[in-house]
């Protein structure tokens, strides 16, 4: 059986599902060499040999990307010099798709031999399903973690396994006993700097919109990092704020989903979290006007988030761009604040679509899908 595999993630979802694939992974064989880069928790795991990037790596739309380009080519070639200088005999891509499906591409160039497999399927069902033949020809196996997927895949002829979503676990592991606060309005800005920049000015607007209608509201805003946390305080600063209303909590985004009552939420990967802890919610979404207009040209969904794409109609309003105007927000959380019925209905439809992303383990089902396609080489 191959023993070294070389890890690509590059965002920090991609680190936390990573850690747990690689903890699957020692304990069915404990001969297995990790190694590649990712973030922090990889890192724990690889020690040495694991470079963490994610701090660099993690940029959100096109214009980010072009004015790191530089960047992102030096890291690219890197990377390819990594794998073959570890005589990786495998290499296990994260998401992270604007860069893994290139290096996926480069190296099947480079090796006909060297296992490559995709772990967190990127979502090219939304913008380019063309591409999904193209990636059965240097892919040895997809991994998916929503049901259609597979299907989708498979009919391409790349084997692909439907392993679950790997937050079902995690977030089972955080849940606690806890009553809601009823005026508390959960605030999650996203994961990226550059994205709670864009975001979390509307989401002080939106504040002072909702206290308009209930002066007893108070917040709660939930940072991924520390270093988060402190630019969001220094923002609540320098905004003037009233003291008390806002609480700036970091690394407690599963603790805040379930005391709050309802919460506002930047796309991404929150906005099923808040769904498996049954938190009513809109989202919103803002990027930089040149990375949205080209997203409108390829992306072909009807909805952003992933709870309304696998409901296939819209649970949770979404405002995006323009349309993420403070008063339409605060209009929509309040309805949820207010309206039993509402928030009863949506919290309904979130039980069916948590109930569509399996059990839990896929880590380990991951780990064990993987370890059967490298002892077929």
């Amino acid at each position: 059986m191959s023993n070294t595999i070389y890890f690509v993630a590059g965002e920090a979802s991609g680190d936390n599902h990573g850690a747990a694939l690689m903890r699957s992974l020692g304990e069915l064989d404990d001969h297995f060499n990790f190694t590649g880069r990712g973030g922090p928790q990889m890192q724990m795991i690889a020690r040495e040999k694991f470079k963490n990037w994610i701090n660099d790596a993690a940029v959100l739309g096109l214009w980010e990307v072009i004015k790191k380009y530089g960047y992102f080519r030096k890291q690219f070639r890197e990377t390819l010099d990594e794998i073959e200088e570890s005589k990786a005999d495998a290499v296990v891509l994260i998401d992270y798709p604007g860069f893994n499906l290139r290096l996926a591409r480069a190296l099947r160039r480079r090796s006909a031999k060297r296992k490559i497999i995709y772990y967190i399927s990127p979502q090219v069902w939304a913008w380019n399903r063309g591409r999904i033949k193209k990636m059965a020809r240097f892919l040895d196996l997809m991994l998916c973690i929503f049901p259609f997927e597979a299907e989708l895949y498979n009919k391409s002829g790349l084997r692909t396994e439907f392993v679950g979503h790997p937050m079902v676990e995690r977030l089972r592991a955080r849940k606690i006993d806890i009553e809601r606060d009823p005026n508390l309005i959960g605030l999650f800005p996203g994961s990226r700097r550059r994205e709670v920049r864009k975001i979390f000015p509307i989401l002080i607007e939106t504040v002072g919109e909702l206290r308009k209608q209930r002066a007893n509201l108070h917040f709660e805003v939930a940072a991924v990092s520390e270093a988060l946390a402190n630019e969001i305080s220094a923002t609540l600063t320098a905004a003037q704020v009233k003291d008390g209303l806002f609480r700036v909590v970091a690394d407690e985004t599963a603790a805040t989903m379930q005391r709050a009552s309802v919460g506002i939420i930047a796309s991404g990967s929150a906005t099923l979290e808040a769904a498996y802890f049954r938190l009513p919610y809109v989202l919103i979404y803002k990027v930089a006007w040149p990375t949205y207009l080209a997203a409108r040209l390829v992306v072909n969904v009807k909805y952003l988030g992933m709870a309304n794409v696998l409901a296939n109609k819209e649970v949770v309003p979404e405002f995006i761009q323009h349309r993420a105007r403070p008063n339409t927000i605060a209009k929509a959380a309040l309805q949820l604040i207010n309206d039993p019925v509402a928030r009863d209905e949506m919290i309904s439809e979130f039980d069916r679509i948590v109930a569509k992303l399996g059990e839990g383990g896929a880590g380990e089902k991951a780990a064990r899908a993987i370890v059967e396609e490298l002892g077929a080489t």
